[in-house]
């Protein structure tokens, strides 16, 4: 009987133990660069392509999948609408663009068709982007993150090897409740953040003035206060947005725009933390 007992409460101990996850890395990749915010709508995909290619300013070479299965931008933000091609029916070929390889769900399914899926099909479509694609030869993967703390940033920090993530935010203080939030998943899941990004931080007039239009210092405060790098502020800029509608991202098209050098010092903070 008592051994009976004993081995109950074995089995009883092993299933309430916390699961251990293997994370695993993604193949033909030295780094792998998450851009999230558990806020939507601060211009996270915009930053994350322009990293990408202030990445490559800084000669390395990069890849970018864009993990929003239900709204993925990247299809336009480097205006490209291809079919992934498989050679053997089981791993995808990514595309290239601008010397950069490419995936997204965009590509796999028509511009104008809504993703109407469930948890467990968005995670098996995860796996299939991160696992089953053939990345060649990058220094870096830069990973545009949907809006959220659910399936998709469950997925990536429970399942793959991450090297660090990037938190963006706009300042104003709506938007800084949902960072927390994501900041404090990250620091759960044992994902390092090498900082955070201020996003749309001012608008320079012609005037030469800065015009604070969601508020001042919000996401430097939030990095203080929960101990993390502060990486810099990317201004609301009539350039950068007309890039990413050509698909022509303006670290890329102009690096020497004074934007894109801000992304360049940015990316020179981020390459250092790979170290």
């Amino acid at each position: 009987m008592t051994n009976k007992k004993e081995e109950m409460d074995r089995t009883i101990k092993e299933k309430l133990a916390p699961k251990k996850f293997i994370k695993n890395p993604i193949n033909g990749t030295k780094f792998t660069l998450l851009i999230s915010s558990a806020k939507g709508g601060v211009g996270k995909s915009t930053i994350a392509v322009n990293l990408a290619f202030a990445l490559q300013n800084l000669g390395m070479k990069v890849g970018i999948l864009d993990a929003d299965v239900y709204g993925p931008s990247l299809p336009k933000l480097i205006n490209l609408n291809k079919k992934p091609e498989s050679k053997d029916g089981k791993a995808m070929l990514p595309l290239e663009k601008y010397d950069a390889q490419c995936m997204s769900m965009g590509f796999l399914v028509e511009e104008q068709t809504p993703m109407i899926w469930r948890g467990p099909m968005v995670i098996s479509a995860l796996k299939t982007m991160t696992q089953k694609v053939l990345w060649k030869d990058r220094d870096v993967i830069v990973i545009d993150m949907p809006p959220g703390t659910g399936d998709t940033q469950l997925t990536f920090a429970q399942e793959v090897k991450i090297d660090g993530a990037i938190i963006v935010s706009t300042p104003q203080d709506l938007a800084l409740l949902d960072v927390k939030r994501g900041i404090q998943m990250f620091d759960k899941t044992g994902v390092k953040i090498f900082g955070l990004i201020d996003n749309m931080s001012f608008f320079k007039g012609d005037d030469g003035k800065e015009y604070k239009i969601f508020g001042e210092g919000g996401v430097e405060k939030t990095a203080k206060e929960f101990n993390k790098n502060f990486l810099g502020k990317i201004p609301l800029n009539e350039d950068l947005r007309n890039s990413a509608d050509k698909g022509d991202p303006l670290t890329h098209s102009d690096p020497d725009h004074e934007v894109s050098k801000i992304f360049i010092n940015i990316a020179e903070k981020i390459k250092q933390a790979f170290q």
